[in-house]
C-alpha cells in the first residue's frame, strides 16, 4: 500500500527560520491525521526556467539545502524537475495531477504567503476548492515573525548578506552564511606584504555571495577549522577595478591549497572595502583588522 502524505511545496532557499516553523506546522498537522511528511521542492529555480537570463543569487546550493531539508525530520523531501511544461499547468492541474495523482497527498500546508500555478493566478480559495475535488484538505499555515522582523523570507536575508549584515542574516537563517570556493591563483601581492590569501572562486556560480568589505571567517579545510578575514572587492589600493576578488587569509596557515576547496563560515563584518594611499598604510590597517579578530575571539 503506498504511503499517504502531508505535503509543503516551495523552493526553500536557504532553508531559514520561516521555513523550519512552516515544515514544523506540516508535522503538528499531519501526526493526528496518521500521514507521513513530505517536502516539496525544486532542483532548477523556476525563474531561470522561464527565463534564461535570469541569475539567481542563492543562500544555499542544491546539495547544501537537500541536506538541510532531510535533517529537518521529514519522511520524504521530493525533488520535482520544474520545466516549462510544468510552469503552464494551472494550481488545479498542479494539485490533481502531480500532488493527488502522482505523490498522493492528502494534506496541503501552503505557506502563509505562497501561490503557485500559471501566472500565480489563483491563491488560497481557489486551492482548497480544488483539493476538494480530489478528497485533498488544503489547509494555510500560520505567519512566522520574530520581535525585531515580521516578514522573513529568503529575499530578506539575500538583502542583507548584499549589505554585508552577517549576524541578522544568520539569525534568520538560524546559521552563519557559508560558501565553498576553489582556491585559484591570484596576483601574490599579500604574500609580499605578509597577508599571503587564498583566492576563491565560488561554487557553483549561483551561490550569492556577500558584500564587499572584510570579514572575520572560519575556514574549514580537510575537516579542521581556522580563524581567518577575508577580503571581498576590487582591491582599490592595488588598482584592480574592474574584476571582484574573493581571497581569505588564514591565520597561522603554510599550506599548499592550490586547487583544493575551503569552506568559509562568515562571523561577521570588520569594515567597508576602502582605498589607502599606500601599501604601508593598507598592512597598518590589515594588522588592526586582525587584531578585531583575535581579540573578538577571547
Amino acid at each position: 500500500m503506498n504511503s499517504l502524505y502531508a505535503a509543503t511545496v516551495g523552493f526553500f532557499d536557504g532553508v531559514h527560520i520561516g521555513h523550519r516553523f512552516l515544515i514544523d506546522q506540516l508535522k503538528t498537522e499531519a501526526a493526528p491525521r496518521g500521514l507521513k511528511t513530505m517536502l516539496i521542492t525544486f532542483g532548477t529555480h523556476p525563474r531561470k526556467v522561464l527565463h534564461d537570463s535570469f541569475q539567481p543569487q542563492l543562500l544555499t546550493s542544491y546539495d547544501e539545502k537537500l541536506r538541510l531539508l532531510k535533517s529537518s525530520g521529514v519522511d520524504r523531501v521530493e525533488v520535482l524537475d520544474f520545466t516549462l511544461e510544468m510552469a503552464r499547468m494551472t494550481a488545479q492541474e498542479f494539485i490533481s495531477d502531480v500532488l493527488a495523482e502522482r505523490l498522493n497527498v492528502k494534506l496541503l500546508l501552503v505557506g502563509h504567503d505562497h501561490r503557485f500555478g500559471r501566472n500565480r493566478e489563483d491563491g488560497f480559495p481557489e486551492y482548497k476548492a480544488y483539493g476538494q475535488q480530489t478528497g485533498m484538505e488544503v489547509i494555510q499555515a500560520t505567519r512566522f515573525s520574530t520581535g525585531h522582523q515580521n516578514h522573513i523570507s529568503s529575499s530578506v536575508i539575500r538583502k542583507l548578506i548584499e549589505n554585508g549584515r552577517m549576524k541578522e542574516a544568520g539569525e534568520l537563517l538560524g546559521y552563519d552564511y557559508t560558501f565553498t570556493g576553489k582556491v585559484v591563483s591570484g596576483y601574490q601581492v599579500g604574500r609580499k606584504i605578509g597577508f599571503p590569501t587564498a583566492n576563491l572562486q565560488v561554487e557553483p556560480a549561483e551561490k550569492l555571495i556577500p558584500g564587499t568589505g572584510v570579514y572575520a571567517v572560519e575556514v574549514e579545510w580537510q575537516y579542521r577549522r581556522f580563524t581567518g578575514m577575508m577580503n571581498i572587492g576590487y582591491r582599490p589600493t592595488l588598482d584592480n577595478a574592474h574584476q571582484l576578488s574573493v581571497e581569505v587569509h588564514i591565520f597561522d596557515f603554510q599550506e599548499d591549497i592550490y586547487h583544493q576547496q575551503l569552506k568559509i563560515r562568515f562571523l561577521y563584518k570588520i569594515r567597508d572595502e576602502k582605498k589607502f594611499d599606500s601599501l604601508d598604510a593598507l598592512i597598518l590597517q590589515l594588522k588592526d583588522d586582525k587584531t578585531v579578530v583575535l581579540n573578538n575571539l577571547q
